[in-house]
């Protein structure tokens, strides 16, 4: 550990601290250990055909109950865009001073989980929560500061899958998460608080309504450890899983008196989709730049949330597009600018209340096209979409398209060169004028790893080992970054597994745990 960890080490995890992260492990890690032990026995009655995903029947009264979540806070009420990153603080700075209506600080999918990432993301919201933070980039010299009027901020923690081994209580590392929240929430909460804000987090990849109401217990708890009232902890859900989409009524009710919303997390949904469809021989999918908003399992889920949502008084919003800027060539820049338009556009139309995007470049090109739509109105809670009718069928139903050598060979590349930049202490890469996290590289190593596991015809001929190693072997010479081996047998591995592997940063994480002993 660097000097500079060892310093925020101190400062971040003092007794008191340590004392109240061992007290929530023991409360609730065996609890989420018990619910993704039972994820993985679902997926094994998916698999053998037991177990259909649908609607749960012992919760149809939940769903057709009149019920609303409680109230918004003030500041929550304009979230017309919202641009997410890395907690880092040069990206912490760059995006409170974007322009957007909120800014979610990601320890998530976006940042590298190092144990000096982690630290540093923590401490620079605390600064950022005080309106001290600064940041002077030794690379260029220029300095950055606090705006005047910043976005207001969130957190997403680490979902409940990854674990924080430099946090072992009683011989085990904790709930990643966990640590995340209760770090946010007590170091971050009590400033944001006295400016009229609060501690609001954003909580990635839940498959059910007994995972929410884990959350919902751990909140109150983190809650009562930093003397705040209940409900103080307001919470936005990320449905990013397949599962999720079937049960998104209960998600709100577990967590009702904290939940503002719901976003639909598109590129964890469609890796999810494949995960929790593995073993549905006829769900193969196309090329992953064919599966866009338009296919009836994308649109039925993004309709189903807008209306689940405004039903409830909950805000609907809408998701990331990956184009960013492109300042080399003005034409293709002018192309990516109308696909983000378009995408907005959709998301205004089916009634989001907001929507994301991933560089600040992008945040005047959704203003703009959602403040034409709604004018002077904050948001679009009164739209009710009571002409939407969703069904299972909706929600499984198989993307139409094609397989190409072309979509081969942009997974393997992704997805090496991501991993490259993962390992090397970089969450979020632009890549072929594309932002790419850890979501679309799970798209491309689970693209692969299915087509290899059905022998999908690609451009005439059912893909097998021999010809992926060939391809993988060409698309890493291509990727110019110091890792790109090592990450090229990691993807590799992944692909060739036996089994798919939950998350890829599950075994990236090991690998990371290795370089810094």
């Amino acid at each position: 550990m660097t000097h500079r960890g060892a310093d925020l080490e101190a400062k971040l995890l003092g007794d008191q601290e340590r004392a109240a992260l061992s007290r929530l492990a023991r409360r609730f890690d065996g609890a989420r250990r018990e619910l993704l032990a039972a994820r993985r026995a679902r997926q094994e009655r998916l698999d053998a055909g037991t177990e259909q995903l649908d609607f749960p029947k012992e919760t149809a009264a939940t769903r057709e109950a009149h019920w609303r979540v409680a109230p918004i806070p003030a500041d929550l009420l304009e979230r017309q865009v919202e641009i997410t990153g890395p907690a880092e603080p040069k990206m912490v700075l760059n995006a409170l001073a974007s322009g957007a209506s909120v800014f979610m600080a990601d320890f998530e999918d976006s940042l590298s989980p190092t144990w000096d990432n982690v630290l540093r993301g923590q401490a620079a919201l605390a600064e950022a929560a005080r309106g001290t933070l600064a940041f002077t980039d030794e690379s260029t010299g220029k300095k950055y500061a606090m705006p005047a009027k910043p976005a207001v901020l969130m957190a997403r923690p680490r979902g409940l899958h990854l674990e924080e081994h430099h946090c072992c209580v009683d011989g085990r590392p904790m709930g990643a998460g966990f640590f995340d929240a209760l770090l946010f929430v007590k170091h971050s909460g009590p400033a944001l608080l006295a400016k009229g804000s609060g501690p609001y987090l954003y909580l990635p990849k839940l498959e059910g309504r007994k995972e929410a109401r884990l959350w919902n217990d751990v909140l109150g708890d983190i809650e009562r450890e930093c003397g705040m009232p209940t409900g103080t902890a307001k919470v936005t859900v990320l449905i990013e899983t397949l599962p999720a989409a079937f049960e998104m009524d209960e998600i709100l009710w577990e967590l009702k008196q904290r939940i503002v919303g719901l976003n639909c997390g598109r590129w964890d949904y469609i890796f999810s989709t494949i995960k929790r469809r593995r073993g549905d021989v006829g769900f193969v999918l196309p090329d992953r730049a064919q599966i866009t908003m338009s296919q009836r399992f994308l649109r039925g889920y993004t309709q189903l949330l807008v209306k689940t949502c405004h039903r409830r008084g909950a805000f609907a919003m809408g998701g990331m597009s990956a184009f960013i800027p492109r300042k080399d060539d003005a034409e293709a820049n002018a192309r990516a600018m109308e696909a983000v338009r378009s995408d907005k556009l959709r998301e205004v139309r089916d009634g989001h209340d907001g929507t994301w995007v991933a560089h600040p470049g992008l945040v005047p090109v959704a203003r703009e096209v959602f403040q034409a739509h709604l004018g002077d109105k904050p948001n679009q809670l009164g739209v009710d979409r009571a002409d939407v009718h969703v069904t299972r069928d909706d929600l499984l139903a198989v993307p139409e398209g094609t397989r190409s050598e072309a979509g081969l060979r942009t997974n393997a590349r992704v997805g090496v060169h991501y991993l490259a930049a993962w390992l090397s202490g970089q969450g979020c890469v632009p890549i072929d004028h594309l932002m790419e996290d850890a979501a679309t590289a799970e798209i491309s190593r689970a693209q692969i790893w299915q087509w290899l596991k059905t022998g999908a015809v690609i451009d005439g001929a059912p893909l097998d080992e021999p010809r992926m190693r060939a391809v993988l072997d060409e698309e890493t010479r291509k990727v110019p970054l110091p890792l790109a081996t090592e990450a090229k047998e990691l993807f590799l591995r992944l692909c060739l597994d036996p089994e798919l592997e939950e998350f890829l940063t599950l075994p990236g994480y090991r690998a990371l745990l290795e370089k810094e002993r």
